[in-house]
């Protein structure tokens, strides 16, 4: 949907410094975003230029210029000198991810820019500040692919901790580069095994914390870009078999006795029947598995359909 009626459009900071505040639009109006304590809307914080950016509603359309700034301008992960917003896009300016949403165009006539500029300071004071948090915010607002292209194309350094009620992720990045990955600090669960099931967490919170230097067992050498291809692919795959598959928590044993010979099943199918005699549950198997999830997922249902194993309860 494009923006074609500007005053009903606003800029909701939805990570950062800022988060939970709103900037309305209004029509034929500039904005210009920036350090700079005279402008319309301040962003104190030091990878933010004096001034940064500049939104524009003119003829129904609004559109973002990047000033000549340090650090850059990205709108849905690409960086821009200027192009046109349309609704749901999110603009990555200093450590503030800024999504362009349609608001209540009462409620937009009724909040002053005035007014807009100390909700987003209040909201600033209330967060905690410092280099300990630089970035933060909801994967249901901005979901982790989405999260990795920015942190990429903005070349940004740092570790993107994930907390949910699956766990707690950690996503190492260096410069934009995706090199190490971990969910509940564990090690059974091999780094790019790691950030492809995380890409599948649909809601939680995260928050980019400083590098942490210290040597990994083994560093991912794919670029981000790649890997999000591949983790978005996967992610697909496992929603097109997922109602196929035995719930998480199932038990599966094997048939006995047992009527179709091993030789038949590939390497991998045979590593996951080991791993159902081995533990049993569901989940252990997926998770003890040296394949990706999807390729797990994809053996326990090949063996599970030519009977070498069985759904217990």
């Amino acid at each position: 949907m494009v923006a074609n009626q500007a005053a009903q459009y606003a800029l909701r900071f939805i990570s950062g410094k800022y988060q939970g505040g709103e900037f309305p639009l209004r029509m034929d109006r500039e904005i210009v975003i920036g350090r700079s304590s005279d402008l319309d809307m301040v962003l104190v914080e030091d990878m933010v230029s004096r001034k940064h950016a500049k939104i524009s509603t003119q003829a129904g359309q609004i559109t973002i210029q990047d000033l000549g700034s340090t650090n850059g301008t990205f709108v849905n992960g690409e960086k821009i000198k200027k192009v046109r917003l349309k609704e749901g896009d999110r603009i990555l300016i200093g450590t503030s991810i800024i999504k362009l949403v349609a608001v209540d165009g009462a409620n937009v006539a009724q909040l002053t820019e005035a007014e807009a500029r100390s909700r987003m300071d209040q909201s600033a004071q209330r967060r905690p500040s410092g280099p300990g948090r630089p970035m933060s915010g909801s994967i249901e607002e901005i979901p982790l692919p989405d999260l990795l292209q920015l942190l990429s194309t903005s070349r940004k350094s740092g570790v993107l901790t994930v907390r949910s009620d699956l766990g707690i992720g950690k996503i190492y990045i260096r410069k934009g580069q995706i090199y190490y990955a971990s969910i509940d600090d564990s090690f059974d669960l091999a780094p790019r095994k790691a950030i492809y099931r995380l890409l599948t967490w649909s809601s939680g919170s995260f928050e980019l914390e400083p590098p942490d230097e210290r040597d990994v067992l083994e560093e991912i050498k794919e670029t981000t870009e790649a890997l999000l291809m591949e983790g978005v692919r996967q992610l697909d795959e496992l929603h097109r078999i997922e109602a196929e598959l035995p719930p998480r928590q199932s038990m599966l044993a094997m048939i006995h006795p047992l009527s179709p010979p091993l030789r038949e099943l590939s390497a991998g199918e045979l590593d996951v029947f080991q791993l159902v005699v081995n533990y049993g549950q569901m989940q252990a198997v997926i998770d003890r598995s040296t394949l990706t999830d999807l390729e797990t997922a994809q053996a326990i249902l090949a063996v599970l359909s030519r009977g070498y194993i069985a759904v217990t309860e």
